[in-house]
């Protein structure tokens, strides 16, 4: 059995624990904003100029589940995810590809206390809610998640078809 961490493990946790901010993205009921410089990936886009195309609100429970778990958007909309947890635990979510979130669930399986800093991932404390601003550059179906260890893995996961 090998027990040396695969490249894209190392890169992924290299990358969560470098990243500068800069840039509005997420504002909870406190009123605290979150800054992030602007982001591509394969998934969408964050810029600070982004101005939201309609709202999309999602509840996160303690019976591990998003409502909704499937959303559609539109190639270009700039969507703003209005997270509430209704539970009594912590959840987060997490936007990116299906292979992406497994891996990460599985990185925080190793490394429970890991910090999430960036504009397409979301803690939300039991009872508050908090938003974030996402653009959705290409066609494709992609994938959302809790990657706080066990949701993930307990169904805490939805997509997202954009067309």
């Amino acid at each position: 059995m090998n027990s040396k961490p695969s490249l894209s493990s190392v890169l992924m946790l290299w990358g969560l624990l470098a990243l500068p901010a800069a840039s509005l993205a997420h504002s909870g009921d406190d009123g605290h904003v979150t800054e992030y410089d602007p982001v591509e990936n394969e998934f969408g886009s964050y810029g600070p100029e982004m101005k939201s195309s309609r709202v999309i609100k999602v509840d996160m429970n303690d019976n591990m589940r998003f409502s909704p778990e499937r959303i559609k958007v539109k190639v270009g909309e700039v969507i703003r995810f209005e997270h509430t947890n209704t539970g009594k635990l912590m959840h987060e979510f997490v936007l990116g590809t299906g292979e992406y979130l497994t891996e990460h669930a599985e990185m925080m399986k190793k490394f429970p206390n890991m910090e999430h800093d960036e504009p397409y991932m979301a803690h939300v404390a039991p009872g508050k809610t908090a938003s974030m601003l996402w653009k959705f550059d290409k066609p494709g179906v992609y994938s959302f998640g809790c990657l706080i260890p066990g949701h993930f893995d307990a169904g805490m996961k939805g997509e997202i078809v954009v067309e």
